[in-house]
């Protein structure tokens, strides 16, 4: 187990501005979202406009990654992101998301998710998951992801690993006709094999104009889970696995969650549509 010391919060860096031509979510200057009434099934038109954002995303994630390094501040992630988007058009869906200041989310070892780009350093051993959505011709595409920092230690490298596979796994598990349960069922099973922790209160979602439709994908095997598969549905799967329990505690900034234990975690996401036969990974560079 890494001997690193545990995370506290840095100085927060003025908010970035977006170009004025830049279409911003409905969300953006308001404290909550407009509810979401519309199907969870989505047009081609939407479908295909989700691919463009889902790429956009993908790829400001791949960017912000590249200066990943001890020594680097994930303000500085939060920069490469943030740039790379508005030059392409997109608005980083996060910034302004229910108050959140930044354009992606940085979540340091024991951060589960939501965790706040700031004046935090990475550290040689550290691993730091870049969750980045893009919003683009009406729509968001969503994806995250957890990197090394340096030189890691095998338990942490094996956790980022195996968390990796339990997100590929759960994708290969999608199938029409099938129950939203069986993603969740896939993602514990083989979590299990490891004694990992599978969070339970943080899910994967519904996505499509709205950032979040209400849908709700658990990572975990719910019995509640019942909503059929369909084609042209899209949703993301965002796996969070634990080296202990997946319980958990909330800062003071009532985003930055982190493991009870202080233990570390990881996580990866894609958003996905549904096809006649499977599922076709929107998130890709």
């Amino acid at each position: 187990m890494s001997g690193q010391s545990l995370l506290v919060p840095g100085e927060l860096s003025p908010a970035r501005s977006v170009p004025g031509n830049i279409r911003r979510p409905e969300y953006v200057g308001r404290p909550a979202p407009t509810p979401y009434t519309g199907p969870e099934v989505q047009t081609p038109e939407t479908i295909e406009a989700m691919r463009r954002a889902g790429r956009i995303a993908a790829q400001a994630m791949a960017e912000a990654a590249k200066i990943i390094a001890p020594g680097v501040t994930t303000d500085e992630l939060d920069k490469v992101a943030h740039d790379y988007m508005c030059d392409h058009g997109a608005y980083p869906s996060t910034l302004g998301y229910r108050g959140f200041p930044k354009s992606l989310c940085t979540s340091v070892n024991e951060v589960i998710c939501h965790g706040i780009p700031d004046s935090t350093v990475l550290r040689d051993g550290d691993i730091v998951n870049l969750d980045v959505t893009a919003y683009i011709g009406g729509v968001h595409g969503d994806n995250n992801a957890t990197y090394l920092v340096g030189e890691v230690d095998e338990e942490s490298r094996l956790l980022v690993e195996r968390t990796r596979e339990s997100l590929d796994r759960a994708i290969k598990a999608v199938r029409p006709g099938r129950q939203i349960n069986i993603i969740g069922r896939v993602i514990e099973s083989y979590a299990k094999r490891f004694g990992y922790g599978v969070v339970r209160d943080f899910t994967g979602h519904g996505i499509n104009s709205s950032f979040h439709s209400g849908l709700i994908i658990p990572h975990y095997d719910s019995p509640h889970a019942t909503t059929v598969i369909q084609p042209g549905m899209t949703f993301t799967i965002e796996p969070m696995l634990t080296l202990g329990t997946h319980e958990y505690d909330m800062w003071d900034d009532g985003w930055t969650v982190v493991t009870k234990d202080r233990r570390r975690t990881a996580q990866f996401e894609h958003t996905l549509v549904v096809t006649d036969t499977g599922a076709e990974i929107l998130t890709l560079p």
